[in-house]
């Protein structure tokens, strides 16, 4: 092996992270009590933090702290008081998905080593080339990738001097991670704020196909696949399971270092995967490596599929024989936790003992001595000539030595030796002595100096600006223009009241190029809509397509497509499925990428958005009307649903394939499965959002409101022709209250859960 390959494994509390150590992990992620993905796990106290990155330390295995949620405005100063706690650690790195972090992160603390979560949906090289011009250092790839476009992105990277990790093992989500709202909208428990409540794994009504669970797939293991994972160059093996107990990692971590070990030295390679059906699992797939994705990679259990493996793979028939291997089962468990519990009985998570010992001797020389677990030194101390007023008071040095009191030190002690009579300390010795020991010890929490959050230019939302020809403004406050969102071109004519109408382009262009180029060139009003999924030689397309037509502006739900529009100089407006949820995101896109403007998320209530700030020369957008997705999945719904010909997904599938079914779960709440022409396959709201009180709500506030009329069928009705809605919402947004109601009447039934809730 040409270079040490990471074995990144999970740590959902202090005990799970010692197993992990034990395992031979060589680095271990893990959060806090907030800013993390897994609020479902217990977590680390931050006072645990500095303890246990010295056990970490002391075994050579990392630590890396997940801040992998998006954030809300109103957090922004309780994130910048944990950055500064953090960066005064020596955690060895942070994982991000919000993109104001990023970029506060590279700003302000440029020394914290930053990796890209993989809720950041990282599958083209176009979004690698981003996350680098934002300081990361290391992307966590999308789970639903193949090897070969693996090896391309890590390829890639490796040019820009950035790592690439892969998750290798434990459960798989059905969605695009970052790209799963179903929680969120249906529990105001958001994916994207750590508190997945699992909706795919629910029970449903049975669906044709006799599904009970159709949205639950099998776990991923790549364990027979690891050589080509390092093959492709990949930095990482990331295992997952934050939510998982110690005996789980151990066992999961375990088996991987064997094999990893036994590939490092040349050995050859285990056939055996038992030990890892020994412990939680759904039974295992790597279809997504494999470019494979068929109907096997799912399993109508969600639960434990650990006995049943074994069950079956015994042909255990009886009672008996069936008893025994549970038993069997569970007391392999007992013993992987009793083993835990021998080897780390003395791995005691406590501060590191300091003490100091000032010397003056015989020749009146002052020096200090600095004695901890892991290092002694001593140091001379400059100090000026005797009088009255600055003789040296030792309660007022060790009260300011008491400073060495940190999240990382405990100060035991301070002694003296010799005859301290007439030696004074100023103020400026003191501080002197305390930087020199603070940087003998490497101790960050004595010379790193607070930030503070930045302020950022806000814009001015009270100036008029034209409104809509022919109307005249009730506000003096900004009168938002009326967008449009389509993907037919049969409604282009249809939507010709709007101020701007945007086109969506599919997520494979495929044979859709030639036409697509000539639908934008007949069209030059029309604003191309990019989506958030655009992978290998279908993002290449989108490429092609944009350098061809070259818009006067685009929209981007895809940060490689943004990052593309900013080299060639054509300006875009940053798309709802980004994630953006606060001023500090809007400012990076707009200071790294242009960005002239940004759809908020649809995730966020009316408290949460009125709360974020505007950055100066920089537009808000708001979707007003849309189908509500739930989730996008590379996988194929409808083969657990309705049914297909096909047992896998091949070429024709995505640029070809059009569905349409409902699932329904044991609560009676119905659900749409869409599969468009040149899209994945989605789940959307058995009923569109519709909020049009936006404009009353937050006068001023939004540059532009939109209506996604795109055709995706729920059970939405639209009875009001398309011209006429968006004159009636033009007239809405110019001041005429009555048109509301009549609006709301038209357009039913619908939801708007979000701006009421909130994540």
């Amino acid at each position: 092996m040409n270079k040490e390959i990471e074995l990144l494994a999970p740590g959902g509390d202090v005990d799970a992270i010692k197993a992990a150590i034990l395992a031979g992990a060589d680095a271990v992620y893990f959060g806090l009590d907030q800013f993390n993905a897994r609020n479902r796990a217990v977590n680390v106290r931050f006072e645990e933090l500095c303890p246990l990155l010295s056990l970490a330390h002391q075994h050579h295995c990392k630590l890396f702290l997940t801040l992998n949620i998006v954030i809300i405005e109103t957090e922004i100063p309780a994130l910048f008081r944990l950055l500064n706690r953090i960066a005064k650690t020596d955690v060895d790195g942070v994982i991000v998905q919000d993109i104001g972090l990023l970029y506060v992160l590279q700003q302000y603390f440029p020394a914290l080593e930053v990796h890209a979560s993989t809720q950041m949906t990282t599958h083209n090289i176009g979004q690698i080339k981003f996350l680098h011009a934002l300081g990361a250092s290391r992307s966590n790839l999308s789970r639903e990738l193949a090897l070969d476009e693996i090896k391309e992105l890590t390829d890639f990277s490796h040019k820009l001097n950035m790592g690439t990790e892969v998750f290798v093992h434990g459960s798989n989500c059905i969605s695009f991670s970052g790209l799963c709202y179903f929680s969120s909208v249906h529990g105001g428990q958001s994916g994207n704020r750590g508190r997945c409540s699992q909706p795919c794994r629910d029970a449903y009504v049975p669906t044709k196909m006799e599904k009970h669970f159709p949205l639950n797939m099998k776990d991923n293991s790549a364990y027979f696949q690891m050589a080509d994972l390092i093959g492709a160059g990949v930095d990482s093996l990331k295992v997952e399971g934050r939510i998982k107990k110690p005996h789980y990692v151990y066992s999961v971590v375990n088996t991987w270092r064997k094999q990893l070990d036994r590939f490092a030295q040349g050995e050859t390679l285990l056939d055996e995967s038992a030990d890892l059906y020994r412990v939680f699992n759904r039974d295992f797939t790597h279809g997504y490596l494999s470019s494979d994705i068929n109907k096997q990679m799912y399993i109508d259990n969600p639960r434990d599929h650990a006995n049943s493996h074994f069950i079956e793979r015994n042909g255990a028939t009886t009672e008996m024989q069936v008893n025994r291997i549970k038993q069997r089962l569970y007391d392999e468990k007992t013993e992987i936790l009793e083993l835990l519990e021998n080897k780390t009985a003395n791995w005691v998570l406590k501060k590191i003992p300091l003490k100091f010992k000032l010397i003056c001797s015989d020749e009146r020389q002052l020096s200090i001595q600095v004695i901890s677990s892991e290092k002694q030194f001593e140091l001379p101390i400059n100090y000026g000539s005797a009088s009255a007023q600055s003789t040296l008071c030792l309660s007022s040095l060790e009260k300011r030595l008491q400073s060495f009191n940190t999240d990382k030190y405990q100060l035991l002690d301070i002694e003296y030796k010799g005859d301290f009579t007439g030696v004074s300390l100023s103020y400026k010795n003191i501080t002197t002595l305390k930087q020199a020991i603070a940087q003998r010890l490497d101790s960050k929490a004595l010379v790193q100096e607070d930030v503070t959050p930045p302020k950022i230019a806000i814009k001015n939302t009270k100036a008029t600006t034209p409104v809509h020809p022919g109307k005249t403004a009730t506000s003096m406050k900004l009168r938002p223009r009326l967008s449009v969102l389509l993907n037919s071109a049969k409604d282009i004519n249809k939507s010709q009241g709007a101020d701007l109408c945007y086109f969506q382009i599919p997520e494979s262009i495929g044979e859709q190029f030639a036409s697509l180029v000539q639908l934008l060139n007949d069209n030059p009003s029309l604003i191309p809509w990019f989506p958030p999924v655009l992978i290998g030689k279908d993002f290449d397309l989108a490429i092609r397509l944009l350098l061809q037509v070259k818009p006067k502006q685009l929209v981007s739900n895809n940060l490689g497509i943004a990052q593309y529009a900013y080299e060639q100089g054509i300006e875009w407006i940053a798309g709802p499925y980004l994630n953006l949820c606060n001023s500090l995101a809007l400012e990076a896109l707009k200071q790294t990428l242009d960005c002239k403007g940004a759809f908020v998320s649809p995730e966020l209530s009316l408290r949460q958005t009125k709360s974020i700030q505007c950055p100066a020369e920089f537009e808000l957008h708001y979707s007003a009307f849309h189908p509500s997705m739930l989730m996008s999945s590379r996988q194929c719904f409808f083969h657990q649903v309705t049914g297909c010909k096909k047992d896998k997904i091949d070429a024709q599938c995505l640029p070809d394939c059009q569905k349409h079914a409902q699932i329904i779960n044991l609560k009676d709440a119905s659900f749409v499965l869409d599969k468009q022409k040149g899209h994945h396959n989605c789940i959307y709201d058995s009923q569109h959002f519709l909020n049009l009180n936006v404009a009353q709500d937050m006068p001023g506030k939004f540059s532009n409101v939109l209506l996604d009329l795109r055709r995706i069928k729920t059970s939405t009705q639209l009875n009001v022709l398309i011209p006429e809605l968006i004159q009636a919402t033009q007239d809405l947004l110019d001041g005429d209250t009555n048109k509301l109601q009549s609006l709301e009447q038209h357009i039913a039934p619908t939801m708007a859960k979000s701006y009421r809730k909130g994540i």
